[in-house]
């Protein structure tokens, strides 16, 4: 079975882990469609699992919204484009209110922390291993979330993270492939961002906080309307 999940990320995971992380990916990506019926034992087959495991992961997809149990497995939910809306203003929610705590805070150390990770990014674009610039990517934006130290802000993204990682670990694919100049752009909005939160000027992180999402929002629709566009991505493999 070809993984449509960066396998490299699941190699320490448990089983449960594994075939949950595989089936988000499947049905965000749409290679499983809305409407179909998952048998616990027709997954268990395919993921050459135990039904525990199985269960575990519709238990888990169920809470994400994304598939509605049903006796003995669960009918796949899917996801709109109206639901990946909402939880890109639930993101832009969660980031704005941590960019207007942040302006009153000592960010020496954070903002240290983001310039090793910029790099990172850039080492992960010129060897072209855009899934790990995904996870950068997030895990860019999760340390300046778990900066401010809030504790409901953090369940907030906790709840949102698996979801939006696999959104944009496909818009990624995508801008990689068909316009991979674009990852400058990116890189730029991100090194704006860092300078943003060093200087706390209200204008600067404006203008970043605005040019990041206005991006990410705007950048990749047609992956998300073209059947065709969304196969091509999700079966993209990145150079190992």
């Amino acid at each position: 079975m070809k993984a449509f999940y960066p396998k490299k990320k699941l190699m320490n995971e448990s089983k449960g882990e594994q075939v949950v992380a595989e089936l988000r990916m499947r049905i965000i990506s749409r290679e499983i469609k809305a409407g179909t019926v998952l048998s616990e034992n027709q997954l268990g087959s395919l993921f050459q699992v135990s039904r525990s495991p199985v269960r575990e992961a519709l238990r888990v997809l169920a809470n994400e919204n994304l598939v509605r149990p049903e006796r003995m497995g669960a009918v796949v939910v899917g996801m709109s484009e109206k639901s990946i809306e909402e939880i890109y203003d639930i993101r832009l929610m969660i980031e704005s209110f941590t960019f207007e705590r942040l302006l009153k805070m000592q960010t020496d150390t954070l903002v240290q922390e983001l310039k090793k990770m910029v790099e990172m990014m850039k080492i992960a674009i010129k060897y072209q291993d855009v899934d790990q610039f995904s996870f950068l990517d997030i895990e860019f934006h999760e340390t300046i979330i778990q900066s401010i130290d809030h504790h409901h802000i953090k369940m907030l993204w906790n709840n949102l993270k698996p979801v939006l990682e696999c959104l944009i670990i496909l818009s990624m694919r995508y801008r990689m492939m068909t316009n991979e100049k674009d990852f400058e752009r990116i890189l730029y909005n991100h090194e704006l961002i860092v300078e943003a939160i060093d200087k706390k000027e209200k204008e600067m992180v404006d203008l970043a906080f605005e040019r990041n999402f206005h991006d990410v929002q705007n950048q990749v629709e047609d992956l998300w309307i073209e059947e065709e566009i969304m196969k091509t991505v999700r079966e993209y493999s990145v150079k190992e």
